[in-house]
């Protein structure tokens, strides 16, 4: 499975592939940021941001991608800005039939250094060691995207096992409702 992991962010977006299965080593493939100047009109960050995400998929052809949940944060111009770099991504995606999948903060720190609490330099550190690194990739978005991968080839089979459960569920309940 190869993924690509989006950290969204309209100054610096983090962008990184990993490429393996659950249970197995993990290879990067390629980390990067797309960064826009903070001066520059929104609309042209935003066409910024997709031509970095385009070329990423045109270079990498991941088979997912896994895009950061935006939650509420005290600064709404940040919050903002992120959703907005968050909807780019997953539109980029979109217009090429590949399926996105979003994880929150926590859930990607929780599958990577097993507390939904680590800090960045924790995160940062287990990467680096999960993906046999030399050193924490830099800056800190770009780990954080390569987290994000890594969250979503650990977690997606178990994910997809309980949504064919529910969906079985769904249609069994169906059927004894109707007969």
């Amino acid at each position: 499975m190869r993924v690509l992991g989006v950290d969204p962010g309209l100054t610096r977006c983090g962008v990184g592939v990993v490429e393996g299965v659950a249970g197995r080593p993990l290879t990067m493939i390629g980390v990067g940021v797309v960064r826009t100047p903070a001066d520059a009109e929104l609309g042209l960050r935003l066409v910024a941001i997709e031509r970095g995400i385009e070329q990423w998929l045109d270079e990498h052809r991941p088979e997912f991608v896994a895009v950061e949940r935006v939650f509420s944060q005290h600064n709404v111009r940040t919050v903002m800005g992120t959703a907005q770099a968050s909807a780019v991504a997953m539109l980029c995606a979109a217009r090429r039939g590949i399926p996105v999948a979003l994880h929150t903060p926590s859930e990607v720190k929780a599958a990577v250094t097993g507390s939904g609490r680590a800090d960045k330099a924790q995160v940062g550190a287990m990467v680096t060691r999960l993906l046999r690194l030399d050193a924490p990739p830099k800056p800190a978005d770009a780990a954080d995207a390569l987290a994000l991968a890594i969250c979503h080839i650990w977690r997606a089979p178990a994910q997809n096992r309980l949504q064919q459960a529910v969906a079985l569920y769904t249609a069994n309940a169906t059927k004894g409702r109707t007969a």
